[in-house]
């Protein structure tokens, strides 16, 4: 296939440019095969974070031509070779290094979700009983490697800086009122909590969760994230939606406020079943 030039952001937290190499590209590398070609002919002080070049870890994301993508899962012959492959870090995120940036911010949110908390068995031998299509649903969202792409172009979280702020004790919060000081939880973030919250078997009521702290009614449904996804989870229409209703529900729907105080007093907490996209 010849070779090609790839132009690669090289810098830190205080600055940095692009620069070109030229790679030697055969029949099925991928993005990250010239990379690593990169580094061991031309580059060796290049940082990339990858891990098992397989599109399981979520390690080796960047932006490659403007695109949100794996670089281990990115074909060399799917880019045109006649103009720069561009090569950038994600970019709603703090640079560390060249491609390398710092996503632990994620994992201080993932720390605000409670986690799972089952009912008693059903059955006296320990068992649970549940539907099929109950665990269709959320086995769909377990399917996330935590690439963080689906963070990367949320434009609330891009555009709009909604990264929350750290409290004394460090503990990630939101401030009040839109400012940068607000926290949006983000798609990773929206499809834990539902990965949860529709699970048939869960007890934990996660709504105020995510209508205080993770700010979902920020979320415009642009579905940018499901584009980028690279298992190719529904995030928007199975994720997020179902979970906008159920706020909806919960906090504003006068109707349903009614029949949930006639519910509680009766002890019934019914879970609402709704439509799922098929992949």
């Amino acid at each position: 296939m010849g070779k090609v030039t790839f132009r690669i952001w090289r810098g830190d937290k205080s600055g940095g440019d692009f620069k070109d190499y030229q790679a030697e590209i055969s029949e099925g590398m991928v993005v990250l095969d010239a990379v690593h070609q990169i580094q061991a002919t031309q580059a060796p002080d290049l940082a990339c974070r990858w891990n098992c070049k397989a599109g399981k870890c979520g390690s080796c994301s960047a932006e490659v031509n403007g695109k949100p993508r794996l670089m281990c899962m990115t074909r060399m012959d799917t880019l045109p070779h006649d103009q720069p492959v561009m090569i950038q870090p994600m970019k709603a995120f703090p640079i560390i290094r060249d491609l390398v940036t710092d996503v632990s911010w994620n994992y201080r949110v993932n720390k605000l979700i409670p986690p799972f908390k089952p009912r008693p068995p059903d059955a006296p031998d320990g068992t649970w009983r549940m539907g099929q299509e109950e665990v269709d649903r959320i086995q769909e969202f377990r399917k996330c490697i935590e690439c963080f792409l689906c963070q990367n172009v949320c434009h609330v979280l891009r555009e709009h800086h909604r990264f929350g702020q750290t409290d004394e004790k460090g503990q990630l919060t939101s401030g009040q009122g839109p400012s940068e000081a607000e926290l949006f939880g983000g798609p990773r973030f929206m499809i834990r909590v539902a990965s949860l919250e529709m699970h048939p078997l869960d007890t934990v009521n996660r709504l105020p969760l995510l209508q205080k702290e993770l700010n979902i009614g920020l979320c415009n449904i642009t579905k940018c994230c499901t584009e980028v996804c690279p298992e190719h989870i529904h995030i928007t229409d199975n994720g997020i939606i179902p979970l906008k209703e159920r706020v909806v529900d919960e906090f504003y729907d006068p109707l349903m406020w009614a029949v949930r105080k006639v519910g509680e007093a009766l002890g019934v907490r019914r879970r609402k079943s709704l439509p799922m996209v098929n992949p």
